[in-house]
């Protein structure tokens, strides 16, 4: 499970996907370039079964995968989109794909049913790798900088008359102090080990269930600009959150980090595990909150097909050809 050195690995990530990506012009190129591109395939031979969960961030995610993995020559199965968190990792442990995003959050509160998780995301995500490898032989490979981590949106009007963002103290005095205050959250979010209980352990205030209105995901960010919720949970780094004008509650650490990693079978790791570590380094480094955000905003708020933001991002940092 040995890696390249970072920069060596990006850098042979994205000449090696590049020169494979531009296959499909090799006819109009002449010369021995299809040969030449066919040497560069850095995972030719390889069957690669790629998944996601459900929500645009992972669809987005998803496609990168499917998109990198078969411009470097493996044959790619596109099975994102299967569902939520329980399908998508039932489908890795049982062989029916070979990997998809998670997150390192996920990974040990969830799948591997931790308390405690470290609030440094190199830590936590080396203690999910070590602890996912010896009980179910899964390697997580890479980590984003982004953090999609569970918070909240102050509505426009409880935002102005805040005079500004809240904390989440504030947020949650406002709530207390406030009868006719609504909190918009997911039908999963109050129940969760890594849920609402943190924020009220953490503030020492409790939300009356009279104050929670239960809502699908992508409606809490609409009736949250339309201030029928006068807070809304969210996830840090939905694109809609910019784009409907939204702002985020200031989480001074509450929240369980959920830095990004593609989770995958060791059977197919081990096939070609430098380059797989060299790819995902490639498309996950660039991925801050902000630029996150922004491709998210494209999916989620503009109505871009993932498959298309996903080619474009690709194709920007020159990780493969345009």
């Amino acid at each position: 499970m040995k890696a390249f050195p970072k920069k060596i690995a990006v850098i042979m990530a994205a000449s090696a996907l590049a020169l494979s990506a531009c296959s499909s012009d090799s006819d109009s190129a002449g010369g021995d370039q299809g040969d030449n591109v066919a040497g560069q395939n850095s995972l030719s031979g390889i069957s690669v079964t790629v998944g996601s969960k459900d929500f645009d961030e992972q669809l987005l995610l998803g496609e990168i995968l499917v998109q990198a993995f078969g411009a470097a020559g493996a044959e790619v199965t596109n099975q994102v989109n299967l569902g939520g968190t329980s399908v998508a990792r039932a489908a890795l442990t049982s062989g029916d794909i070979d990997v998809y995003p998670e997150y390192n959050g996920t990974g040990w509160a969830v799948h591997l049913e931790q308390e405690n998780p470290s609030f440094d995301s190199v830590e936590l995500t080396a203690n999910v790798k070590e602890m996912d490898f010896d009980k179910n032989q899964i390697v997580w490979i890479g980590r984003s900088p982004f953090n999609n981590t569970y918070g909240f949106v102050s509505s426009p009007e409880a935002t102005e008359a805040n005079g500004g963002p809240f904390t989440t103290q504030t947020f949650m005095e406002y709530v207390r102090d406030n009868p006719d205050a609504v909190v918009c959250m997911e039908s999963e979010f109050p129940d969760r080990p890594d849920g609402l209980i943190l924020t009220e352990t953490a503030t020492g205030i409790e939300i009356p269930d009279a104050q929670v209105s239960i809502l699908d995901t992508g409606v809490i960010y609409t009736e949250s600009a339309n201030n029928n919720c006068t807070f809304g949970e969210v996830y840090t780094t939905d694109g809609r959150i910019p784009a409907l004008g939204l702002t985020l509650v200031e989480d001074p650490g509450i929240n369980i980090l959920y830095n990004v990693s593609a989770a995958m079978r060791a059977e197919t790791y081990d096939q070609a595990p430098d380059q797989f570590e060299a790819i995902i380094a490639a498309i996950l480094e660039p991925l801050d909150n902000t630029a996150m955000a922004e491709l998210n905003k494209r999916v989620s708020a503009d109505g871009e097909e993932p498959s298309a933001v996903a080619t474009d991002f690709l194709v920007t940092q020159g990780i493969i050809a345009g």
